[in-house]
C-alpha cells in the first residue's frame, strides 16, 4: 500500500515514523528544525493520519512490512530513520532486519514486563476513551493550562509549558484514528520486541528516554540497550514520553548528530 507523507528541506533523507496519536503531525513539534539540514520524509502509518488502514491483521510486524514497502517503493535504500513510542519500536525492527541506516529510537515500546504493559494498558486506554468522549471540547480544555494538566499528566513532564498547538493534533488522532485500536492491541496483547545481537545492525543505533516517561517507564531503557547492544543510551532529562514536546530543540539535535 501507499502510505502518505510529507516531504520536507534537502539534504541526505530521514525518514520519521510517528506513534499513537497525529501520524505525520507528531512531528510538526521538531520538523523545521530537521528539514533546515535534512529532507526529511514523515510517513502516515496504515490507519493514521491520511493512510488508510491495513486491510488485514494490525500487528508491529504488519505495521513494520508497510513502512519496508514504502521505503522500497520510494527507493530510499538505507534511509536513516527516527521513531517515537510505536514508532521507536518499528525503526528498531527495521534495524533488527538489516533495513535502513542509522536509527534513533525515542522511548520505545515493546521492553516492558508483563505487569509493566498490563498497567501500561490499564491506564492508556482509558485515557482514549475520555479523549474520545472529551473531542468536541478538546480545544478549549488544551487551551486551559490547569486542564490541560490533568490531560496530559501521563505523557509530559512539563504539560502546562506546552501549547495547544503541539499537542491538539496527537490527542484528536488518538481519539479518531481508525487503527488506535487495533494498535493498542498489537502493543499490548502481542510479543515484545525482539533484539539484535551486536554487530548485525545496518547502522548507528541510538536510544533517547525521558527521565520522567510515566508510559514506557525508564527501567525499561535498561532492557532495551540488553536487546539492542550496540545502541547508545541517551536521556532526556526532566522529559516524559514526547521528547518532541518537552525537549525539542535536544530532540532534533540528537537525531541529526546521531543520523547521516
Amino acid at each position: 500500500m501507499t502510505l502518505h507523507h510529507v516531504r520536507r528541506g534537502s539534504g541526505s533523507p530521514l525518514l520519521l515514523v510517528h506513534g499513537l496519536g497525529a501520524g505525520s503531525q507528531s512531528w510538526a513539534p521538531i520538523l523545521d528544525r530537521l528539514a533546515a539540514e535534512r529532507e526529511v520524509i514523515a510517513v502516515d502509518l496504515p490507519g493514521f493520519g491520511q493512510s488508510a488502514p491495513l486491510a488485514g491483521e494490525v500487528s508491529i510486524t504488519t505495521l513494520t512490512d508497510a513502512v519496508a514497502g514504502f521505503i522500497d517503493e520510494q527507493g530510499l535504500g538505507a534511509v536513516s530513520t527516527a521513531g517515537q513510542s510505536m514508532g521507536a519500536r518499528i525503526v528498531l525492527e527495521l534495524a533488527r532486519r538489516g533495513r535502513g541506516g542509522d536509527t534513533v529510537a525515542l522511548d520505545p515500546g515493546g521492553f516492558w514486563t508483563d505487569r509493566e504493559v498490563a498497567v501500561f494498558s490499564g491506564t492508556l486506554r482509558p485515557s482514549i476513551r475520555l479523549v474520545r468522549a472529551l473531542q468536541g471540547a478538546l480545544p478549549t480544555l488544551v487551551g486551559n493550562p490547569v486542564s490541560r494538566s490533568a490531560l496530559l499528566a501521563q505523557f509530559s513532564a512539563r504539560p502546562w509549558a506546552l501549547s495547544a498547538e503541539t499537542v491538539l493534533p496527537d490527542l484528536r488522532g488518538l481519539a479518531t484514528a481508525p487503527s488506535t485500536g487495533a494498535a493498542m492491541d498489537a502493543l499490548t496483547r502481542g510479543p515484545k520486541q525482539e533484539g539484535a545481537p551486536a554487530g548485525t545492525l545496518p547502522g548507528r543505533a541510538t536510544i533517547g528516554w525521558g527521565r520522567r516517561d510515566l508510559v514506557t517507564l525508564p527501567r525499561q531503557a535498561q532492557r532495551a540497550v540488553a536487546a539492542f547492544p550496540d545502541a547508545q543510551l541517551h536521556w532526556f532529562e526532566g522529559c516524559g514520553h514526547f521528547p518532541q514536546w518537552d525537549a525539542p530543540d535536544e530532540a532534533a539535535r540528537l537525531i541529526l548528530d546521531r543520523t547521516s
